[in-house]
């Protein structure tokens, strides 16, 4: 949405500026973490996992990660202590699990081990005290499906040792990628994208790893799985090892911002591919670091620093095989303080196409690439294609516009995203639907956007689309919002695109927009709602957003329904929600009442969920919210999945009445409040529901709301 009007709570840019500081005085590493290419992994906090037979949740003693750790591994509680975890799979066969642990006994203990019916005892060396962690790997054989995993202090262990955390490496497939972003996901949801992304932490790296943090206005909270890779001396590095060929690269970082905050500061960092040295990668932190309360300033004495994180892309000009050692290095010549690396994208770009049979070239019609502003000469052109029954062609190459283009009843086509460019000027410059059925495809739209600006910016791509266009492989970077398609807009289909760092929403259907999907796209770091459906003044109908993976939207959801009839929100992939977000959302904060089913199904929602500061306020990764109407008409979750969920998995609330919630498969694993936690009226059914990890208790049940269950429950 572009009307939140949150007020974040106060932190100031010297905590910032300390934070970078930290991460300059902090002893560099060198470590390297095998992370099978394939293999699906997740890290467990035992703290949120099912604590039994005196097992606690403890903070007693520094360096744990999450929250805090289990204890209660005493004698006292020997023979019935344990610590039990959920871990999915999407394969049988052989992984590990990792167990973080401290021992402080000055000797080795032993806890156990138990996977379904088979069960190794572990033994746990001495650390140097209780704040000193360390790490014991253990084979484990899983089933397809859910797996229990319990750490026990059984009768035959000696125990008095602490569990910080369980990381689970499940058997993969073949399907490429690692990580939320790239790829296949192992879970089979989120859209399949054209590059392999590879994590920093993941990799090899001399330097500091930041996180995990969820903590607001925190630079990790803002990171890929809450953990990235600090540079910040000469020769610091993070290395990976490329599973696909790849002749380019996108790269997601942080750097300092400049001290008036306007103009960023530019970097350049070296990068070298089996130590043969390659393009430097040009950084800038102009398009990262707002300030202040909403809608942001770039004024770093406001306080309140974040949006840490911007993209850049080189093309190295030559392919890479498989097994290439890719480094990016800070070296002498690379004058950033710090460089924060968060994650690489690789791909093969392919080569830049050609004039394509019913087009037009514009350079044919006077529209070249270059500093001059092109926006005139590609509305006639644009209107010359029509009027010769063909589409335009945007040859490869940089083409400045400084207003909207016009659409009306028109095709426009690139070479290619990473070779047909728009560039906007300023606040201003994107594609505007006029009516008639359009087709976009193949180019990438590049805004000039340093601050949110809702009266003055522009979208990338905004407007009524008529019925049955189509926009298709486009990038998006650097402008207020992606999409932003108004009524009466009627079954458009966009689909592989990859929207990045707006400073508003990613897509918005906003009115009486019907019949309309956005498919298989890749949306992260939107400074609102990453998906929103806007009931506004007229009801968006029987409309998707069906198979994206979504990542860090730094203000707002994952995905929001606001009112509406017969839409869904179908098989994506949400990932690290910020501030004042849910993981999915169907709500009346905005817009009409809704008017039809809304369905959310087969989604996968990972670490989502966040606090809403100026509420002080939890909220889950799945929020229903009856807030200016009652929600009567049928809401069905079905088949979603929640993992490692900030606060609860599934939140109901507010001041109205939710009167036909359906739920069916849900899936909880891991929270760091509630499982299902109520504070309306209303009445759900709920039937094959899994909760486990809850660290607040399986059910908070308030308000007035009826919980009906049905059959194949558990955990609750």
């Amino acid at each position: 949405m572009s009307i939140h009007r949150p007020t974040p709570r106060s932190r100031n840019s010297a905590a910032t500026a300390a934070l970078l500081l930290a991460l300059t005085g902090a002893a560099s590493c060198i470590v390297a973490a095998p992370a099978p290419a394939h293999a699906a992994t997740a890290v467990l906090q035992a703290e949120t996992a099912v604590l039994t037979g005196g097992a606690r949740a403890e903070s007693e003693h520094a360096g744990y990660t999450g929250t805090g750790y289990a204890g209660g591994y005493t004698d006292t509680n020997k023979g019935n202590a344990t610590t039990t975890y959920t871990v999915p799979s999407q394969n049988a066969g052989s992984g590990s699990v990792q167990i973080r642990y401290a021992n402080g006994t000055g000797s080795a203990k032993t806890l156990t081990l138990a996977a379904g019916t088979a069960s190794s005892q572990v033994t746990l060396p001495a650390t140097s005290g209780w704040a000193a962690w360390s790490t014991v790997d253990v084979p484990v054989t899983f089933t397809q499906g859910a797996n229990t995993l319990a750490l026990k202090f059984t009768a035959a262990d000696s125990g008095n040792v602490n569990i910080d955390s369980l990381t689970a490496t499940t058997p993969g497939n073949d399907g490429g990628g690692d990580g939320d972003g790239g790829g296949t996901d192992p879970s089979g949801v989120g859209a399949t994208l054209p590059f392999t992304t590879y994590e920093a932490e993941a990799g090899t790296y001399k330097g500091t790893v930041l996180g995990s943090d969820r903590t607001y206005l925190a630079l990790a909270s803002e990171a890929s799985g809450r953990k990235a890779v600090g540079l910040t001396r000469t020769g610091d590095h993070v290395e990976i090892k490329l599973t696909e060929p790849a002749n380019a690269i996108n790269l997601r970082y942080s750097l300092p911002d400049s001290s008036d905050g306007g103009r960023g500061i530019d970097a350049t960092l070296s990068a070298y591919a089996d130590g043969q040295a390659l393009n430097d990668l040009q950084l800038t932190s102009r398009y990262a670091w707002v300030y202040g309360a909403y809608p942001y300033t770039n004024n770093p004495g406001e306080g309140q620093g974040h949006r840490f994180f911007d993209e850049t892309r080189v093309n190295f000009g030559r392919t890479l095989p498989a097994g290439t050692v890719l480094r990016l290095q800070k070296d002498a010549g690379d004058t950033a303080s710090s460089y924060t690396i968060d994650l690489i994208e690789a791909e093969e770009t392919g080569a830049a196409a050609t004039l394509p049979s019913g087009y037009v070239s514009a350079a044919a019609l006077g529209v070249m690439p270059g500093e001059q502003d092109v926006t005139a000469a590609l509305d006639n052109a644009l209107n010359t294609a029509k009027n010769q029954g063909k589409g335009l062609f945007l040859p490869a190459g940089t083409y400045k516009i400084s207003d909207h283009v016009n659409l009306s009843g028109v095709k426009l086509r690139g070479a290619g995203v990473w070779h047909t460019v728009l560039r906007g000027t300023g606040l201003k410059g994107g594609l505007f639907g006029r009516g008639g059925t359009s087709t976009v495809e193949d180019l990438m739209i590049d805004g000039e956007n340093t601050v949110r600006d809702d009266a003055g910016g522009h979208a990338a791509i905004e407007g009524d689309f008529g019925t049955g266009s189509l926009i298709k492989n486009v990038w998006v970077q650097h402008t207020k919002v992606g999409l932003w398609i108004s009524g009466p807009t009627t079954g458009l289909e966009a689909r592989d695109l990859r929207i990045r760092n707006t400073y508003a929403d990613g897509v918005n259907l906003h009115g009486a927009v019907k019949d309309t999907v956005i498919s298989n796209s890749s949306i992260r770091g939107t400074g609102d709602d990453a998906l929103a459906m806007w009931s506004d003044g007229a009801a968006v109908t029987d409309s998707a957003f069906r198979g994206n993976t979504v990542q860090l939207p730094t203000l707002a959801n994952g995905a929001a329904v606001y009112g509406g009839s017969g839409n869904s929100v179908e098989n994506n992939l949400i990932s690290d929600t910020v501030v004042a977000a849910a993981g999915i959302t169907v709500s009346t904060r905005f817009g009409e009442p809704f008017s039809g089913t809304t369905t959310v199904s087969g989604n996968l929602l990972r670490r989502t969920g966040s606090m809403e500061v100026n509420w002080n306020a939890k909220l889950g990764a799945i929020w229903v919210y009856a807030d200016r109407y009652d929600i009567t008409q049928p809401v069905v979750l079905d088949n979603n999945t929640v993992e490692d969920s900030t606060y609860s998995g599934l939140l109901i609330t507010w001041q109205k009445q939710v009167s036909d919630l359906r739920v069916d498969g849900l899936t909880i694993n891991g929270t760091g409040h509630h499982g299902i936690e109520t504070n309306a009226d209303g009445t759900g059914t709920f039937s094959n529901t899994k909760i486990a990890g809850a660290a607040g208790g399986a059910l908070d049940i308030a308000g007035g709301f009826t919980l009906q269950r049905g059959s194949g429950n558990s955990g609750w």
